[in-house]
């Protein structure tokens, strides 16, 4: 009754984000066990929300998911909409790019920020978003901050092209997985041959959330990995513990050794899974033999470089022996920022 009226709405948030800054037992995920689900209860599924950031892009999206509902509990004008560190580090990696592929745009949370920052640079950002009603989103979201440099593109990425697949889940969440043979669902592409039938030969950005399809989707982009440092993408990708199997040490991996086969180097990505105010704070990277992965099953962002001189030229932060998961609830030693 109070998510009817839109001003008691807001006082209930404000009320929220003051307890959880002061909640005494840090032992709580305040978000997830209190907070969290009293603001669900202030919305309707799927309800339609408008919120702009700092860098002046305002967007359009529905009450879907954790990252709708962490954007709305954010402050005003936050410099991000989901994963501040992530955000800051596609931003510096895409400032000078001339052209980005994304993979899993959804409304366009990140890829919106590095269209705005490469669009002075003549840049074009490349969207693959096969949920129709987020590519919509990100396709107006792109019109109405007049990013006319993206491209929304309503097809899955994989390994081979021409096959069909669908999505098993909800919204934000949902993985893909091939068709058999006959049956019908979105229709899939390489990155190699969307790039050919589009005339991009090189790309310096890629990045990759598609809940377990990673590996796949990378395989369809050999093209660019083979390229030499300086051509090569810099690549930004989900792992999840649900789809890739650690055990041996996340070097070991079979994501980390198909793309180590190409010269690449990887790092652990610290980050909140949430919007959460980190300022200035650098980028921390963790070396992919040096994560501390214990825990439940849980997922965070990495990044593979095959020019590791680009981590001194954004002043990015190299820590060892912790953990990629930023907590507020946990071992403030193994997941909180290093001050």
């Amino acid at each position: 009754m109070l998510g009817h009226d839109a001003a008691s709405r807001d006082r209930v948030i404000a009320a929220l984000r003051q307890i959880e800054a002061e909640f005494p037992d840090r032992n709580v995920n305040v978000r997830e066990e209190i907070s969290g689900p009293i603001v669900d209860a202030l919305f309707a599924p799927n309800e339609a929300m408008q919120k702009k950031i700092a860098s002046g892009l305002t967007f359009n999206f529905k009450y879907t998911s954790k990252i709708a509902r962490d954007f709305i509990m954010a402050r005003d004008n936050p410099d991000h909409v989901w994963e501040p560190q992530t955000t800051k580090l596609l931003l510096a990696l895409a400032k000078n790019a001339k052209a980005a592929f994304v993979a899993g745009a959804y409304f366009g949370d990140q890829a919106l920020p590095m269209a705005q920052v490469m669009k002075a640079n003549g840049g074009r950002c490349y969207c693959f978003e096969v949920n129709a009603t987020q590519s919509e989103l990100l396709r107006a979201n792109a019109a109405a901050n007049g990013l006319d440099n993206v491209t929304a593109i309503e097809r899955a990425v994989w390994n081979r092209s021409n096959v069909q697949l669908e999505m098993i889940g909800e919204d934000s969440h949902a993985s893909p997985r091939e068709v058999a043979a006959g049956g019908r669902g979105f229709s899939a592409v390489t990155l190699c041959d969307y790039g050919k039938e589009q005339g991009v030969g090189e790309i310096q950005v890629l990045t990759i959330d598609i809940e377990g399809g990673e590996q796949i989707a990378l395989e369809g982009a050999e093209c660019y990995l083979k390229q030499p440092a300086g051509k090569a993408p810099s690549i930004v990708f989900e792992v999840h513990r649900s789809y890739v199997d650690w055990s041996n040490g996340l070097q070991n991996t079979g994501v980390a050794k198909y793309l180590q086969g190409f010269g690449y180097t990887l790092f652990a990505i610290r980050d909140y899974q949430g919007n959460v105010d980190m300022g200035n704070h650098p980028v921390e990277l963790i070396p992919a033999d040096a994560c501390y992965l214990e825990g439940p099953p849980h997922g965070f962002n990495m990044l593979a470089v095959k020019d590791v001189a680009l981590i001194d030229l954004h002043k990015w932060r190299i820590v060892r022996d912790v953990s990629p998961k930023l907590l507020t609830h946990r071992d403030p030693k193994l997941h909180q920022p290093i001050y």
